[in-house]
């Protein structure tokens, strides 16, 4: 899950608006393939060779278009090389759009036991409906780049409309100055987490003392869980969120504030 999202976010990034991008599934004799491609800026064939190094960028000048600190990808290679896997890229050059292609093996089948009985995993939480979100007010406060570009696209689907801070103080910021609705944020976060920034809000005059919260973060223990309840937040969500249930966690928080107003 992990390997498709930072492919997927990457894919995104670094493709324009008016682009495309396409993920594929195949089985290729012992082994399964994911391919995740795009028609975005391309890779230049100098840096292909070093696209999955550690902290390495096409592009590394302090005014880049592009942030992040140039780990995504590297990630992707250590993750697919501890399942016994491979991973390498593809471009045709700047401008061409890049494929990068996951290879992972297929235990060879054996048979194995009837399995006993279980209950189903709970069925996924219906979407709303999309009038119900339409003209929403949303701020998404996350230090990550790709955060802020998948996370607004996703909910501008619905018709939400997003603001977006890289820190607990421009978020904070951004609250004191418009109106937001329901607050999404990063729990991970340098100078200030989002605990903090959290407490800061229930603190404040007027409505925003009770502004509708969610924690969105990589921190998914039961006990990070409680935490980011105690400290405010209404709920909380482990990265990578499945879209269906971003936007069914944002109706829930809007429509149980309306409720009790």
């Amino acid at each position: 899950q992990q390997v498709v999202w930072n492919l997927l976010s990457n894919a995104v990034k670094f493709t324009p608006r008016g682009g495309r991008v396409e993920v594929g599934l195949a089985r290729r004799g012992s082994q399964v393939e994911i391919r995740v491609s795009d028609s975005g800026i391309g890779i230049d064939s100098d840096f292909l060779d070093h696209v999955f190094d550690r902290f390495r960028q096409a592009d590394s000048s302090s005014t880049r278009a592009y942030g992040g600190l140039g780990l995504g990808l590297a990630i992707v290679r250590h993750l697919v090389e501890l399942h016994g896997g491979t991973v390498f890229a593809e471009s045709g050059g700047p401008g061409q759009g890049a494929t990068f292609t996951v290879s992972l093996p297929v235990p060879a089948a054996r048979p194995v036991p009837e399995p006993e009985p279980r209950l189903l995993s709970p069925p996924a939480p219906e979407l709303p409906d999309a009038r119900e979100l339409h003209g929403l007010r949303v701020l998404v406060v996350d230090d990550d780049d790709d955060a802020r570009e998948v996370l607004p696209t996703l909910l501008r689907q619905f018709g939400i409309e997003v603001a977006v801070a890289a820190s607990a103080a421009e978020g904070l910021d951004i609250l004191q100055r418009h109106p937001i609705d329901v607050l999404v944020a990063d729990i991970g976060m340098p100078e200030e987490d989002g605990y903090s920034l959290m407490t800061r809000i229930r603190k404040l005059d007027g409505h925003l003392r009770d502004l509708p919260a969610i924690a969105l973060t990589a921190y998914a223990g039961d006990g990070d869980r409680q935490k980011a309840l105690a400290a405010g937040f209404q709920r909380h969500l482990a990265k990578p969120v499945e879209p269906h249930e971003l936007i069914a966690a944002v109706a829930s928080v809007a429509r149980r504030a309306v409720q009790e107003s």
